[in-house]
C-alpha cells in the first residue's frame, strides 16, 4: 500500500512544469481584517501578473462578496445540488482575480460522501493548470474541520495585529497546527499598525515565541498601517487596493507581496518535494 501511495504522489509531482501554489489565510481570532487581507492581497498579486483563484472558505459568512459590493449567482453548494462545474461557480472581477462565493465552507466540505467528494476533487484538479495560486479565505480561528484542511495546503499566511489578544490567539493558531507538522511555511502578517515601529516590534516578537517555542523558522512578510481609507472603502464596498490606489495602506500591500515574490523564490526547491495539495485532499477523505 505504501509503495502505491509512494507512485500515486510521483504522478502528481511529475505531471507538468506548473506548480499551482495553495495558500490558506488564517487568524487566532474574529475581527482583525483577515478576510479583507485575503481580498486586497489576491488583488495585488494579480496585479503583480499572477493568476489568482480567492476561495471564500469563512463559514456562511460571504465576506468576499460583501467587500466587493457583489452578488454571487453560486455559492460552493451550488455545485451539488444544481449539479453545476466548479467552473460555472467561479465569479470573474477584473485583474485577473476569480473568486468562489462561501456559501457553506468547510463544514459543507467535510459532509459530502466519497463520490462527491471526488467530483469535487476532480473539478478542482481541472482548473488547477489555470491558476498560478489558489488563496483560502479561512473563517477565525482553529477547528477541527479547518485545521485537516490546512495540512492540505503549501503555505499558511497567519493575520494579527499589535493587540496582545490577538497576538496570544495568532500564536496559540500556530502552536496547534505545529503539533501536527512544522513542514508548511508560516508566513506573519500584522495588521492595524499605528506605526511602522509597531508592526516591526510585533511581528519580531511573534517570529521569537515561534522560533524559541515552537522551533520553527517564520517568513515575515510585513505591516500594514491602520488607516482611514479601509473603514471608507469596506462602506463604499470597493477593495481599498482601488479605492485609494495610492494610500499608505495600499503601498504596504504592493510591498507584501513583492516581499512575498521574493521569499517563495527561495522556496520553490523544498516545495517541490512536498507532498501536492491535490493527493493530500484524497488522503484527507479517506482519513474519514
Amino acid at each position: 500500500m505504501s509503495d502505491q501511495a509512494e507512485n500515486l504522489r510521483n504522478q502528481f509531482k511529475n505531471k507538468g512544469p506548473k506548480r499551482t501554489k495553495t495558500i490558506a489565510v488564517i487568524s487566532g481570532k474574529g475581527g482583525v481584517g483577515k478576510s479583507n487581507f485575503s481580498l486586497n492581497f489576491s488583488l495585488a498579486l494579480s496585479e503583480s501578473g499572477k493568476k489568482v483563484l480567492l476561495f471564500d472558505m469563512d463559514i456562511g459568512m460571504g465576506n468576499i462578496d460583501i467587500l466587493m459590493g457583489v452578488s454571487s449567482s453560486y455559492s460552493f453548494v451550488d455545485m451539488f445540488e444544481k449539479q453545476l462545474s466548479l467552473r460555472e461557480i467561479i465569479k470573474h472581477v477584473p485583474d485577473q482575480l476569480s473568486y468562489i462565493s462561501g456559501g457553506t465552507g468547510l463544514s459543507g466540505l467535510f459532509k459530502l460522501d466519497q463520490q462527491k467528494f471526488d467530483f469535487f476533487v476532480n473539478q478542482l484538479n481541472g482548473i488547477l493548470p489555470e491558476y498560478d495560486c489558489l488563496i483560502f479565505d479561512m473563517g477565525a480561528g482553529i477547528s477541527e474541520e479547518n485545521l485537516q484542511f490546512l495540512l492540505t495546503v503549501d503555505e499558511i499566511f497567519i493575520i494579527t495585529t499589535p493587540e496582545p489578544t490577538a497576538i496570544t490567539d495568532a500564536y496559540s493558531a500556530m502552536k496547534h497546527i505545529c503539533a501536527y507538522t512544522k513542514d508548511i511555511p508560516f508566513y506573519l502578517i500584522v495588521n492595524k499598525a499605528h506605526s511602522e515601529k509597531e508592526g516591526i516590534a510585533t511581528i519580531e516578537r511573534i517570529d521569537h515565541a515561534v522560533r524559541h517555542f515552537l522551533l520553527k523558522d517564520t517568513i515575515k512578510l510585513g505591516s500594514l498601517p491602520e488607516d482611514k481609507n479601509v473603514s471608507k472603502a469596506v462602506k463604499s464596498q470597493v477593495p481599498f487596493l482601488f479605492y485609494s490606489p495610492k494610500s499608505n495602506i495600499s503601498k504596504s500591500m504592493r510591498e507584501i507581496v513583492k516581499n512575498y515574490r521574493l521569499s517563495t523564490l527561495s522556496q520553490e526547491e523544498k516545495n517541490k518535494e512536498h507532498t501536492p495539495f491535490i493527493f493530500k485532499l484524497r488522503q484527507l477523505i479517506s482519513k474519514r
